[in-house]
C-alpha cells in the first residue's frame, strides 16, 4: 500500500477540547477513530489539555495548564510555548494542527517541520482565517489542508482565486453497525438550543407524543444558558452522555431528529445515527446533505414540517424500515477507508522523487493494449496509439506500456497470478526509474488498487487518469461490464476520461469527475480521401463481434443486427459492404482500410440505445477518411456536424433507407458533403488537439475540447 518508511507525527487538538471518554467531543473523536487504524499509530502522538487521566488512545500527551482559570493571562500562548518546548524536543517530521489558525502560524515561525492544518468548522469564523490574505498565507505555509465536508472546503476559498492542489476532503467516519431490536422512540442529541433547532424539536414532539402515546422520545445533551424545557411524561432528558451510550441508544431508536438552524459543518450526529438504522430527519445547512445519502432533509424547516415528516414515518411502518435498511447498509464514509486515505497523505508529503518537467514538457505513461499478441491488428482502431502520436506532437516524451502483452510474454502456465503480481512490480520500477509527470492507462483491470497508491507513494505529485472508450449507457449488458470495469479506479484517479456523455453516470458515480472526449483522429492513421476516389461499393459497415476475438462469434446477436437485416430488405439493390455480419468475417488492420475506401459511403451504427455524443470508435475511420457518413439523430451529434453539410443525420431506419438511395445517386454532392464532413472531425477532434486536452485537464487548467 503506502511506503513503509516512519514519520514521527505530532496531532495538535485545541486546547478546550477534551481527549476523554468522558467529554470527548467531535474533534477528539475524529483524531481518535482514525487514529487506531492509522499505519503511523505507533508513532503518532496527540497533544491537548484534559483533566482526566481516561484518555481515548494512548499516545496521548497531556499540556498541563495554570493559566485556564486566570482572566489576564494568555491560555493561548501559555499552550504554544509549551508544545512548543516539547515538538522542539522531540523532532517531528509532521505536525498535524486541528481547528486553530493561530496555533499554525505561531509554530511555523518556531518549528522545521511539515504542516497539516485541518479544518473542523467554519474557517471564516476563525481568528488567524477570517481574512483572505491570511487564508493565501494558510495555503502557501502548509503541506497539506484538510476539510471535513465540501461545505468547509467551499468557505475556505470564498474570495480566494487560487488553485486548490494541497487540499483534501476527510470526512467524520464509521464502523458499520450491527442490526438492534428497535423501539418506538424519537431521539435529538446535540446542544438543547435554538441553533440547533431543539425548540423546533420540542413545538412538534408534543404533538407527536400526544397523537402517538405509544412512542417515547429522549433528548441527549446539555446547555450551559438554558431556555428551553420539554414537559411531557413520554419525554426523557439525558443530559450529556459519553459516546459509547449515545450509540447505543441510537442503534435502539427508530427516529433521529437533527434540525439545525446554524450551517453545521457537517452533522456526526447525522452519520451516526444513519449508520444506527434510524430514520434521519435533517435541515439543510451546511454538510447535513452529505452525511448520507438516505436521510429525510427539510428545506427551510419549521416545527410543523418537522412534526409531518416524523407523523408519516411512525404510521408509514414499510417506509420507515426501508429507509432505515438503506442508511444502514449504505454508508459514505467508513472508517477503514479515510484511515487509508490519510495514511497516504502523509506518506505522500515525504516523496522518494520530485518533479523533473520543465514548463510543458511532459514525461508520460501510456499504458494501454498495443496488441502485440493479434499481430497489431488493432493498429488504425487504436486510441491509445494516438494519444502517443498526440503527446509527442505535444513535444512531450512517452513510454508505452502494453499490460496485457507483458502478462501473455511472461505467462507463467502454473500460476496466473504471479504473472499479475510481476506485472505490478514491473509498473513500480518503470515509475521508479522514468518518474513521469502523468500515468495514463485505458480499457485494463490488470493494475491492482494497491499498485496505484504505492506508485502514487513514490510521487505524490504524479497525476493519474483513466480512459475508457466503449459505450457506458444503462440498460446494455456489455455497458455494465465496462461500468465494473472502470469503477474500481473512479475514486483513486485524478481524472476519468470517457466518449459517453458524463450526465449518463450522474446517479452512478455521484461527486466524481468525469471528462468527455471524442474518438479522435490521427493525419497519419485517417489519411485517405474517399471523395476524390471512385469506390465500387455504395455503403461500408464493419461490426467487430470483440477487438481481442476478431472472428464472428457463433449465436451473436444484438440490437445491430436486427437494424441491418431491416435496412438490407429496404435497399436491395444497393452494393452495401457489410462485414461481421451474415456470416461475413470481421476484418482489420489493412483489411479493413482496404474496404472502407471502396466505398462511396459509411453507416455509424454503434452497439445499445443511441445515447449523447457516444460513437464507436469506427466513426473515425469513416469521417476521417472522408466517406459521407450516416448517423443516428438521437446521439446529439448535431451538436458538432450540420445535417447535409457535414455529415447526414437520420431519425429512423425508413428515413436512412431514403437517404441512402438518394446519396448513391447524387456523387456530387455525396462528395462535398464527405469532403465537409473530413474536414470538421480534423478541426474538433484531431488527436493532436484531443493529446493537449487530457494534458491540460490533467495540469488543471482551464480548457474547451469544443474550439
Amino acid at each position: 500500500m503506502i511506503s513503509k518508511k516512519k514519520y514521527k507525527i505530532a496531532t495538535i487538538l485545541p486546547y478546550k477540547e477534551s481527549y476523554t471518554l468522558e467529554n470527548a467531543s467531535a474533534v477528539s473523536l475524529w483524531v481518535s477513530e482514525f487514529f487506531k487504524k492509522s499505519k503511523f499509530k505507533n508513532d503518532n502522538y496527540i497533544f491537548g489539555n484534559a483533566n482526566s487521566r481516561n484518555y481515548l488512545t494512548n499516545n496521548y500527551i497531556n499540556v498541563p495548564l495554570k493559566n485556564l482559570k486566570l482572566k489576564f493571562r494568555s491560555t493561548s500562548n501559555e499552550y504554544i510555548e509549551k508544545l512548543s518546548k516539547k515538538l522542539i524536543e522531540k523532532k517531528f517530521d509532521i505536525i498535524e494542527i486541528h481547528n486553530r489558525p493561530l496555533v499554525l502560524f505561531k509554530l511555523l515561525n518556531k518549528i522545521n517541520s511539515k504542516f497539516i492544518m485541518y479544518y473542523h468548522n467554519d474557517p471564516l469564523t476563525m481568528s488567524g482565517s477570517k481574512l483572505i490574505s491570511e487564508r493565501k498565507e494558510i495555503l502557501k505555509k502548509v503541506d497539506k489542508l484538510v476539510f471535513i465536508s465540501k461545505w468547509v472546503k467551499k468557505r475556505f476559498f470564498e474570495g480566494l482565486d487560487v488553485k486548490d492542489s494541497k487540499t483534501e476532503i476527510i470526512y467524520h467516519s464509521v464502523y458499520k453497525r450491527k442490526k438492534k431490536l428497535k423501539t418506538n422512540q424519537i431521539v435529538f442529541v446535540g446542544k438543547l438550543n435554538h441553533s440547533k433547532g431543539y425548540d423546533l424539536y420540542k413545538d412538534s414532539i408534543i404533538k407527536i407524543l400526544d397523537e402517538f402515546p405509544k412512542w417515547n422520545a429522549l433528548s441527549i445533551g446539555d446547555e450551559s444558558r438554558r431556555s428551553i424545557y420539554i414537559k411531557h411524561k413520554n419525554h426523557k432528558e439525558c443530559g450529556f452522555l459519553n459516546h459509547k451510550k449515545t450509540l447505543d441508544i441510537l442503534d435502539k431508536s427508530e427516529i433521529a431528529v437533527v434540525p439545525s438552524r446554524w450551517e453545521e459543518p457537517f452533522g456526526r450526529v447525522s452519520l451516526e445515527a444513519t449508520a444506527s438504522g434510524c430514520v434521519t430527519i435533517t435541515s439543510n445547512k451546511g454538510g447535513l446533505l452529505e452525511t448520507s445519502n438516505h436521510t429525510i432533509p427539510i428545506n427551510n424547516i419549521d416545527a410543523n414540517k418537522l412534526y409531518k415528516n416524523i407523523k408519516s414515518l411512525i404510521k408509514n411502518k414499510i417506509k420507515r424500515k426501508k429507509i432505515q435498511n438503506l442508511a444502514r447498509n449504505d454508508i459514505n464514509h467508513l472508517i477503514d477507508k479515510n484511515t487509508k486515505k490519510i495514511d497516504l497523505m502523509r506518506a505522500n508529503i515525504f516523496p522518494e522523487f520530485q518533479l523533473n518537467y520543465l514548463k510543458n514538457k511532459l514525461k508520460i505513461i501510456n499504458l494501454f493494449n498495443q496488441g502485440q499478441k493479434s499481430n497489431y491488428r488493432l493498429f488504425n482502431i487504436s486510441l491509445g496509439k494516438k494519444f502517443t502520436n498526440g503527446f509527442i506532437r505535444n513535444n512531450h516524451d512517452v513510454v508505452e506500456i502494453s499490460d496485457r502483452d507483458f502478462i501473455k510474454n511472461n505467462r507463467n502456465i502454473l500460476n496466473f497470478k504471479s504473472n499479475i503480481n510481476m506485472f505490478q512490480n514491473h509498473l513500480v520500477e518503470v515509475v521508479k526509474n522514468y518518474n513521469p509527470d502523468l500515468f495514463l492507462f485505458g480499457h485494463t483491470n490488470n493494475i491492482n488498487l494497491e499498485t496505484i497508491d504505492k506508485i502514487r507513494s513514490i510521487n505524490k505529485q504524479l497525476i493519474i487518469s483513466q480512459w475508457n472508450e466503449d459505450p457506458l449507457m444503462p440498460g446494455l449488458e456489455f455497458s455494465n461490464k465496462n461500468i465494473k470495469n472502470i469503477e474500481p479506479y473512479v475514486p483513486l484517479v485524478d481524472h476519468n476520461f470517457i466518449t459517453t456523455h458524463p450526465s449518463i453516470l450522474k446517479d452512478k458515480f455521484k461527486d466524481q469527475k468525469f471528462n468527455f472526449f471524442f474518438i479522435p483522429v490521427d493525419k497519419n492513421i485517417e489519411c485517405y480521401n474517399v471523395y476524390n476516389l471512385n469506390p465500387k461499393k455504395d455503403i461500408f459497415y464493419a461490426m467487430s463481434h470483440g477487438v481481442n476475438r476478431g472472428v464472428l462469434k457463433k449465436g451473436f446477436e444484438d440490437n445491430r443486427i436486427n437494424f441491418l437485416n431491416k435496412l438490407i430488405k429496404k435497399i436491395p439493390s444497393l452494393n452495401y459492404d457489410f462485414h461481421g455480419f451474415d456470416n461475413k468475417q470481421p476484418i482489420w488492420g489493412n483489411d479493413f482500410n482496404n474496404a472502407l475506401i471502396n466505398s462511396k459511403m459509411g453507416l455509424n451504427l454503434s452497439r445499445g440505445k443511441p445515447t449523447k455524443y457516444y460513437s464507436s470508435n469506427r466513426i473515425a475511420s469513416l469521417l476521417g477518411n472522408g466517406l459521407l457518413t450516416f448517423i443516428d439523430r438521437k446521439t446529439k451529434l448535431d451538436d458538432f456536424f450540420i445535417n447535409e453539410k457535414d455529415v447526414i443525420f437520420y431519425n429512423d431506419i425508413n428515413d436512412l433507407a431514403s437517404k441512402i438511395k438518394f446519396y448513391s445517386k447524387n456523387d456530387k454532392l455525396r462528395k462535398e458533403i464527405a469532403k465537409n464532413g473530413k474536414s470538421k472531425y480534423f478541426k474538433l477532434f484531431d488527436g493532436n488537439k484531443i493529446s493537449k486536452y487530457i494534458i491540460d485537464v490533467s495540469l488543471g487548467k482551464k480548457t474547451d475540447l469544443f474550439r
